[in-house]
């Protein structure tokens, strides 16, 4: 690959991870008028076999062994599974899109505290006020904003998905970063499509209706989201500490509140604009390098 292109790509690669990423929770809403959560979650997810399945019989990879496909299995269902079915349970149990962006938002903090004794990453005295700076502009862009959702299995959706996706990104850095990442996926997608199958045959009318909205919707999640940004977020582990990783999520929340804005008319005032521009600085801080 060229070298100049080769960072060219390294540079924007963050910025295209977290537009991508961001998307996925205005999606999902969208997604939600046609299908209950673990249902919508079951079709996509095979959709998403279907397509990795194609990657891989062209790319033909190197396959992971035994140990291999069992830490893919794992880290696919803390990443996928708990993480996207928790999601979209918070947003179809009424949480509003903009909290269930906050959750990535918090994500930082945990991974790094994570992260400093799983992996021995040295999290500086800098990096922390840059992450304790990312919290207070979460707090500041949902301020206000509405908060309420039905008590119980929607807040602890919440909660699996916050535990569910550090713990995936973690897992993911320390056993599954040597594996082929197309025939890794594939692997994880085919576990998670079994699990969210599981999932909505168990407690789930499975009821579909298959209006355009939930088409492109469903489109957009499995492509971009499914393929595109889950290939990013695992090439930006392998090349990245997993806090400088994980800190991007700060950004989510504001991008997210950008396409509120734009797509549903929520409100953006100054005190959410000043949290969007805390976010910025904190993920600058957290990925500066300390140069001795």
């Amino acid at each position: 690959m060229n070298p100049d292109f080769e960072k060219l790509a390294a540079r924007a690669a963050p910025t295209i991870f977290v537009v991508l990423w961001s998307t996925g929770f205005i999606a999902t809403k969208y997604a939600l008028h046609g299908a209950e959560p673990l249902t919508y979650l079951a079709i996509r997810m095979a959709f998403v076999v279907g397509l990795m399945a194609i990657i891989a019989a062209i790319a033909r990879p190197q396959w992971p062994d035994r140990i291999g496909i069992a830490h893919s299995v794992a880290a696919g269902i803390l990443v996928h599974g708990f993480y996207l079915g928790g999601t979209a349970v918070a947003i179809a149990h009424s949480i509003p899109a903009g909290l269930s962006a906050l959750i990535p938002g918090l994500q930082p903090i945990l991974t790094s505290t994570l992260a400093n004794r799983w992996f021995g990453e040295r999290v500086t005295p800098l990096q922390w006020g840059g992450l304790l700076l990312g919290l207070a502009g979460v707090v500041l862009i949902l301020h206000n904003r509405p908060m309420s959702g039905e008590a119980g299995w929607g807040w602890l959706a919440s909660g699996v998905s916050l535990v569910s996706i550090t713990l995936g990104t973690l897992y993911q850095r320390r056993y599954c970063s040597k594996i082929d990442w197309r025939a890794g996926n594939l692997v994880q997608y085919i576990a998670v499509a079994i699990f969210f199958a599981a999932g909505a045959w168990l407690f789930e009318s499975n009821a579909v209706q298959w209006t355009g909205e939930f088409v492109l919707a469903l489109i957009w999640l499995a492509v971009v989201l499914s393929i595109g940004s889950i290939g990013l977020l695992y090439w930006l582990i392998r090349r990245s500490a997993a806090t400088s990783v994980a800190s991007l999520f700060y950004l989510v929340p504001a991008v997210t509140a950008i396409m509120a804005y734009v797509l549903f008319g929520e409100r953006l005032d100054n005190v959410a604009i000043a949290g969007m521009v805390a976010c910025a600085a904190a993920v600058f801080l957290v990925n500066r390098r300390i140069r001795a």
